[in-house]
């Protein structure tokens, strides 16, 4: 299929965006994608909407993965191409019809012609924006028929020019997740405090100790503050409830979940002084994104025999993905993909994947594929 089919696909997908959970007609059209390339394999629903779709050798040998993401973001797109999303407060402001596209160029090719050992297999993930599709789709049963020696996956990165591939050894992303805290005393008259149990106290403790517990880490860790509540506007009355809401983030995952537990201590050990009710919820929970050196190794060669430029990064990204979970389960390798220096920040209502790096994107996965596979 000539590059301008793809081009087609990718702004199709574009245009009927689906957000996580929601992504059928998506799994549709790129299960109708994939009926024409004949894999040996299918599986469907997998985690949810997932889908895979595998490519056997003709002799033993590594299982290599490659993944995408099948869902939008509930933003409005502002921007104005041609193929602009047909659903109201939904788009793809994060290039996932890209990557998915990418893996579509790379299943052109595995039909054209198929690994010479081991298997292949394309992945498209559900739910990646809300850090649920991972989880559910190595808690999926039927995973253990791809489960990977080798798993690969891309992003593109606005703000580094066309085709430059972003590498990173160790990690690349930080692991990260929302933590909200639900604190409930007893109302009573304003003019009666003492008759009633008021969380102001403990979540101004909390406000001011638990961003500084970072300090006890020695990797770079953020605990950023993204809403409090206490009570109601009710001028007569002092607060019975409150809550506060959090985003965690470190570049080690130990260190992670080392975070989460001090935080845990610490809220327990306020809420318990204050006499206050204390219940912790998390959402979006994202691991660390780790480069495998023997992937690295495999991945990079294949860029510098293409001739891609290479930016290695200094420090990882302080944004996460869901592919972090695949590589803390399995030797893994993520990089990043020029998409322009002008081109609008992921998530911004006016970005819109550049169509030009998709061959790109494809060439890379397949020099990995035949470095592995053959």
């Amino acid at each position: 299929m000539p590059i301008s089919e793809l081009i087609n696909l990718r702004q199709f997908l574009h245009q009927h965006p689906e957000i996580a959970g929601e992504e059928t007609t998506t799994a549709e059209k790129i299960l109708a994608f994939f009926a024409n390339l004949k894999p040996d394999h299918i599986i469907e629903n997998l985690g949810g909407n997932g889908l895979a779709f595998v490519f056997k050798g003709q002799k033993p040998g590594k299982r290599s993965l490659f993944r995408a993401e099948l869902d939008a973001l509930p933003i409005q797109e502002t921007g104005e191409p041609s193929y602009k999303s047909q659903t109201t407060g939904k788009a793809h402001l994060c290039g996932h019809d890209g990557h998915m596209t990418i893996i579509c160029g790379l299943g052109e090719k595995l039909a054209a012609q198929r690994p010479e050992t081991g298997e292949v297999v394309l992945l498209l993930q559900p739910a990646e924006e809300t850090g649920e599709g991972a989880k559910r789709i190595l808690d999926d049963p039927q995973f253990e028929q791809i489960k990977p020696d080798y798993a690969f996956a891309l992003h593109n990165l606005p703000g580094f020019p066309l085709h430059r591939v972003v590498i990173r050894k160790g990690t690349f992303a930080a692991g990260s997740t929302g933590l909200t805290i639900s604190l409930t005393g007893k109302t009573s008259h304003a003019a009666h405090p003492d008759a009633g149990i008021n969380p102001a106290q403990a979540i101004a403790q909390m406000l001011q100790t638990l961003p500084n517990l970072t300090e006890k880490l020695k990797t770079f860790a953020l605990v950023t503050v993204i809403h409090a509540e206490i009570g109601s506007m009710a001028f007569g009355t002092s607060a019975g409830k409150g809550s506060l809401s959090l985003t965690i983030r470190a570049f080690d995952q130990v260190d992670l979940e080392s975070l989460i537990e001090m935080i845990i201590e610490e809220v327990k050990r306020v809420a318990s002084a204050e006499k206050l009710g204390c219940e912790i919820s998390f959402v979006e929970s994202f691991a660390v994104s780790k480069n495998d050196p023997k992937a690295a190794e495999i991945a990079e060669g294949v860029m510098k025999e293409l001739g891609l430029a290479q930016i290695e990064k200094p420090e990882p990204f302080r944004w996460s993905e869901d592919f972090g979970l695949f590589s803390q389960s399995c030797p893994s390798y993520l990089f990043g993909l020029g998409a322009g220096e002008n081109c609008p920040q992921l998530h911004e209502p006016t970005y819109d994947f550049p169509d030009e790096i998709i061959d790109t994107g494809v060439k890379v996965f397949e020099g990995i594929v035949r470095k592995v596979n053959g």
